[in-house]
């Protein structure tokens, strides 16, 4: 098989791959919302105030504390951030 067979196949089976991921992916038509979000988004964020689980502050803690008790801790701690 000469270089010009092997791109031919090489060819077909790409004619080929394009066709079966044509096949499988539907094209999208309606692209657009159907309606404005930002004002959805708006009235959402002024309903809940964020609230932080206790957890989060145990957790802060702990961190704190370890600071304080090994400084040596803090560099590893910011190199990973």
């Amino acid at each position: 098989m000469n270089e010009r067979d092997h791109n031919r196949s090489e060819e077909r089976e790409l004619e080929q791959m394009r066709k079966l991921l044509k096949s499988a992916l539907p094209a999208l038509s309606d692209t657009e919302p159907h309606r404005d979000l930002w004002p959805q988004m708006l009235r959402r964020l002024e309903q809940a105030p964020v609230r932080v689980p206790w957890w989060d502050w145990a957790l802060l803690a702990g961190a704190i504390v370890a600071i304080c008790a090994f400084p040596g801790v803090l560099p590893a701690l910011l190199f990973h951030l």
